[in-house]
């Protein structure tokens, strides 16, 4: 099954609604539109819910793995002890940004039999109980979170929850997708990150200041300020809110896979490094030929604008140095 997962709702947005109407604030935006996920009122969107939801996203879907495994095994019967031996659930999964800023997961998820993919799954492994069971596990899934100021805070996953069975007509306007097709349409989102999606950054900050001279967007801006101001409490030291406040709170892997469901990432790796080695052997040149490696380009001296801002900003206060003098004075020293 190709399953999207969704964030709950931190408060209105501007939209591009699917029934043609005009969002709610009475414009048909455009695709492009700079608009599309920022409030329509900033002051009583819940930043603060936004930001710890995506700190919590990875919790989320690991208890939600769990909880899957249980309710396959109850529709099929069978015990979660006794279910290792008949099937297994296996995945992969993505995350990306929605224009809002909130995470949402997309995920392959598979049913195979006990060996994983090498074994075919049982008979009783429908389509439909699998989906019945994606949506029993994603409704009951969810976590406690930090009391912040009196107020607690309980992560769910969003009522929008899409589940499609690869090989039918459920995508693509009837056409029937294959696996290496659906597994193309996820891998496009490894290259989205925070900053494609909202316009945020491509980095982590060092110092709040930084905020104030970066062309991003409003919405963006508050995002990462509310998650750095949250990464200053002690009780919320283990979400290194300020570490990944250019990520607007999320901390995990924009991939994850489980570990039946196909090679494993460390013979990918070896076989990237094997492939580099073969590279570097039939493209090393000879003793006669001379190899330019590179060329230098002069790229400036000096500080950078952001640079400079710092530097006059953290000495604004501090008194002129008086200028040396290289003449000598009166005790015939130099100065």
């Amino acid at each position: 099954m190709f399953t999207t997962f969704t964030a709950p709702g931190f408060g209105p947005v501007h939209n591009r609604r699917t029934d043609g109407r005009p969002c709610r604030c009475g414009v048909h935006h455009d695709q492009d539109d700079e608009n599309l996920g920022t409030p329509l009122n900033p002051d009583t969107y819940d930043y603060e819910a936004a930001v710890l939801w995506n700190a919590h996203a990875g919790q989320l879907w690991r208890r939600f793995s769990t909880y899957l495994r249980r309710e396959v095994a109850k529709r099929a019967g069978l015990s979660q002890r006794r279910f290792r031996d008949h099937a297994r659930v296996s995945f992969a999964k993505v995350a990306e940004y929605q224009k809002r800023g909130a995470v949402h997961f997309h995920a392959v998820i598979r049913l195979d039999g006990p060996g994983g993919g090498d074994t075919p799954p049982p008979t009783w492994a429908t389509a439909e109980l699998l989906t019945d069971a994606i949506g029993a596990a994603a409704t009951k899934v969810r976590v406690d979170g930090p009391v912040i100021d009196g107020r607690a805070h309980t992560f769910t996953f969003g009522r929008q929850l899409d589940v499609r069975t690869i090989r039918s007509a459920d995508f693509n306007d009837g056409q029937e997708l294959t696996e290496r097709a659906v597994a193309a349409y996820i891998a496009k989102y490894a290259t989205k990150g925070a900053e494609t999606a909202t316009g945020a950054l491509d980095r982590p900050l060092k110092f709040a200041a930084e905020l104030a001279q970066l062309d991003i967007s409003d919405h963006a801006r508050r995002l990462v300020r509310t998650a750095w101001t949250l990464g200053a409490r002690k009780d919320l030291e283990h979400l290194r809110l300020r570490a990944w406040a250019h990520m607007l709170g999320f901390r995990g892997h924009f991939s994850t896979k489980s570990r039946r469901y196909s090679t494993t990432l460390g013979a990918l790796r070896e076989a990237r490094a094997e492939w580099r080695r073969a590279q570097a052997t039939a493209n090393k040149p000879s003793t006669d030929t001379t190899y330019v490696l590179a060329h230098w380009v002069f790229a400036g001296t000096g500080l950078s604008a952001t640079e400079a801002w710092l530097a006059a900003s953290l000495h604004a206060d501090a008194a002129p140095s008086e200028p040396h003098s290289n003449r000598p004075d009166q005790e015939g020293t130099v100065a």
